[in-house]
Parts: C-alpha cells; structure tokens; sequence
C-alpha cells in the first residue's frame, strides 16, 4: 500500500502529515510565560526573527535547496541559545524536526524531537497549542521512522490538547487527525484509520484555501479502502474519491506556490495508481514548471 503523507510542514517528506504549512502563531504563545514573571530575563534575551526565519525557509523548500536550509537552520539555532532566547530555540527545533525527517536523518529528526518537548517543560507551555504542535511534530518524525507506538502516544496528547482548547485552529486539527490516521493505516487499524481521516476533511472543509490537504486524504481514504478491502469490493467508492481529489486539485483555491508544487509531485503517483495516467503526468509537470520559476527567481 502506498499510503500518501503529508508535508506538514505534513507528511514524512513534507512538512508534517497533515496540515498547512505551520505559521508562526501555530509554534509559540502571544506571551512569555516566564519573561512575564521576570521583566529581567526578558531583557536579557536577544530574541531571532522568527517571522523572517520562517519565511527564508519557504524559499529555501521552494526551490528544493535542502542544504540551504539545513545551514539556515542551524545558524538561527545557535543565536537563539546564544540570546538565551528559548521560544525562537523551541521554533527552530520544531523545523528541524521536518527538515530531517524529510532527509530521512532518523538520528537527528528524533534528537530535536526530544529537545523540543524537553523545551515545553523549560517555558511551562505543555497545555498550550504550541505544545499540541511539537507533540505533532514529534509524533509525525516517530512514524516516519516506523515507530508507531510512540507516535500514538504523542498524537494523543496533541488531541488532548487541541480538543481542550476553544483558539485551535481547525487547520491544525485537521492536520493532526490526517496524521493520527496516518498512523492508524500503518498499523493496520483500518477503520479507525478511515474515521480520523474524515475528521480530518470535515476540519479541513471549514478552512479557507483548505482544498490542498482535502485532496491528500481524499487519495489516503481510498487508500485506505483498497487496503481493508481491495478494489473489486469497493471500487465505486475508490473512484469517487479519487475523482473528489482530482477536481479539489485542479481547483484549489491557493497560490500556485512551491506548496502547490510539492502537493501535486507527491499526489502524483497516487493517481498513477489508479490508472489517472493523464493526471498524474500533468501534476508532474506543473510542479517542474512551478519549481523551475521558483529557482530562476533566486
């Protein structure tokens, strides 16, 4: 079974199994919770640029420069312990998490998993969304190395989290359940797989622009379908997805961003898969031109 996985910031090569790629405001709290306590310590540190930090890494992924982002990472990593700047630190982690979980770096992604959670405890953020997320962060570098029981004991308490919160965005509980489902299928737990996906899409239905991370668990469903039971048994409802996640693509409501390229690469093979040869051919190509402009614009 060639189960999709979204970069969430997605899926193990995107960012993150399951959602948007990750805004600032979905990493670290409004406050301080421990500057708020010392007005000394917080003018003691020398907080990074996270917005700007942020923002260089979409170029970076947009033109497939991984080294440069590596390189640009661990520069920021290093002036934010430097500034004594935990928050920026506790960010920088989360997007070391993705970057090496994409390269496949199993030893690495897994160490700045365990710095990251050993970050919340520093800034008291553990029932915080920022929390939810590096839980989600963690878990989704767990599964892609094939350690599915941790995963499923970080995702729930990222579940935990979102749940209990009124300010959680819905791309971020979208993002988790496509994840948990994720998970669930590589166990085999296909049902309970099939009902987080749709979790996933009544989320991602509500959110503006969402019709990207819609198509991707439309293709995971009928994954998930023909896995359980196999085409013979199930192929109207296979078809209706796929054909669901073909139009969701075609009409995606969202910039035809390097984003929208590393979706339609990696949604590719899967409509491959069901004889949508045109399809996949096409998606193939508008991700090479959307990639070519992207690095002729360095």
């Amino acid at each position: 079974m060639r189960m999709l996985k979204r970069f969430l910031h997605s899926s193990d090569e995107a960012a993150c199994a399951g959602a948007f790629p990750l805004k600032e405001e979905d990493y670290l709290e409004k406050d301080c919770l421990l500057c708020m306590e010392d007005p000394a310590m917080e003018r003691k540190i020398r907080s990074i640029p996270q917005k700007r930090i942020l923002d260089k890494m979409d170029e970076y992924m947009a033109r497939r420069d991984y080294k440069g982002a590596e390189r640009h990472l661990l520069y920021w990593l290093e002036e934010a312990k430097a500034g004594a700047d935990t928050r920026g630190e506790l960010l920088v982690c989360n997007e070391l998490i993705g970057h090496y979980r994409k390269m496949g770096e199993k030893d690495q992604a897994l160490h700045y998993a365990g710095r990251a959670l050993e970050l919340l405890k520093v800034l008291d953020f553990d029932r915080t969304v920022s929390a939810g997320t590096t839980y989600v962060n963690a878990a989704t570098a767990a599964h892609a190395f094939g350690e599915y029981e941790r995963a499923g004991e970080l995702f729930e308490r990222a579940r935990e989290i979102y749940e209990a919160r009124e300010d959680t965005a819905r791309h971020l509980l979208g993002g988790l359940y496509n994840n948990m489902a994720l998970n669930l299928a590589a166990q085999e737990q296909y049902a309970q797989a099939f009902s987080y996906f749709q979790k996933a899409m009544e989320q991602m239905q509500k959110v503006p622009g969402g019709k990207l991370e819609q198509a991707i668990t439309c293709l995971n469903m009928a994954d998930v379908l023909d896995a359980e039971y196999g085409m013979e048994e199930k192929e109207g409802e296979i078809f209706a997805l796929v054909d669901q996640a073909e139009e969701l693509l075609r009409e995606p409501e969202a910039p035809r961003d390097g984003y929208y390229a590393f979706v339609c690469e990696k949604c590719a093979p899967a409509f491959s898969y069901y004889g949508y040869f045109q399809t996949a051919q096409e998606l193939t190509d508008l991700a090479e031109e959307i990639y070519r402009k992207e690095e002729t614009q360095e």
